[in-house]
């Protein structure tokens, strides 16, 4: 699965993205903010990120310039019952809007495949910036605090928020 946006290419990762993701993740500024990246992040825990099974119900995608297909980012949904979106941008791009023109694309694509009836999302009590991008994304904050893990430093007070499908009638414009 792919979506392309109008700066933006979101795509599968493959072996062969392994030396570029480690160097982006590898960032302890991006890795800090991220529940389930190992820390330090190399190269072999890229290639194991990239070597696991894709599902469709979950799609992940490396976020991507179109200009040169550098990889700035990643975004994607996980879990079970109630799916939560992640995402993760490098710090030389921060402040650019990557984060909520992707963010767009992957929620159009739920909206119009997955159909999910809500989505979570939270983000680090001291990420206020990844607060803002949820808020445009329509995601609205529960109220409730919690504590997630983050391997790169330990436990973190998180502000859990959530998208409700049936406030969108149509998928979100770009």
């Amino acid at each position: 699965m792919f979506a392309v946006t109008e700066r933006l290419l979101l795509r599968p990762g493959w072996t062969e993205d392994a030396p570029a993701l480690a160097q982006a993740v590898g960032d302890r500024e991006v890795a800090r903010n991220l529940a389930h990246v190992p820390w330090p992040y190399s190269q072999s825990d890229a290639e194991a990120f990239l070597g696991q099974p894709h599902d469709p119900a979950r799609p992940t995608f490396l976020i991507c310039l179109r200009s040169n297909n550098q990889i700035i980012g990643g975004i994607g949904l996980s879990g079970d019952a109630e799916p939560n979106l992640g995402y993760w941008i490098g710090r030389a791009h921060w402040g650019c809007g990557y984060a909520t023109e992707a963010g767009r694309a992957v929620l159009a694509l739920s909206d119009a495949s997955l159909r999910l009836p809500r989505i979570k999302a939270c983000h680090a009590l001291d990420n206020p910036a990844s607060g803002a991008v949820l808020r445009k994304l329509g995601f609205r904050a529960t109220g409730r605090k919690v504590w997630m893990a983050s391997l790169a430093r330990g436990t973190l007070e998180s502000l859990l928020f959530a998208r409700e499908r049936e406030d969108y009638a149509h998928p979100l414009a770009a």
